[in-house]
């Protein structure tokens, strides 16, 4: 589901709503949860799951090409996990 489809799946389930509306209120959490993480916030979704930044230390990578040593500088990368409500839906039988 990309974001269109879920602001689609919103309006449709909410008639009352405006799609400008919906398309708003989406694009706000989304903008919301990056904010948090590009603070460095935790962001938990009961439920869902939580989204969290992690860093990764710099390191001496490779070039895959010419194998050659290359230095990688450290990074901060999103992190999701499932939350329990999530994962047993996903694995129901």
């Amino acid at each position: 589901m990309i974001r269109s489809e879920l602001i689609q799946k919103v309006a449709d389930e909410n008639p009352h709503l405006y799609q400008r509306d919906v398309e708003r209120i989406v694009n706000t959490i989304f903008e919301e949860i990056i904010e948090a993480m590009a603070r460095g916030d935790r962001v938990e979704l009961r439920g869902f799951g939580a989204f969290s930044v992690k860093q990764r230390d710099a390191r001496v990578g490779r070039n895959p090409r010419t194998g050659e040593s290359v230095q990688v500088e450290e990074k901060h990368v999103p992190f999701f996990k499932t939350g329990k409500l999530l994962r047993d839906r996903l694995n129901e039988g």
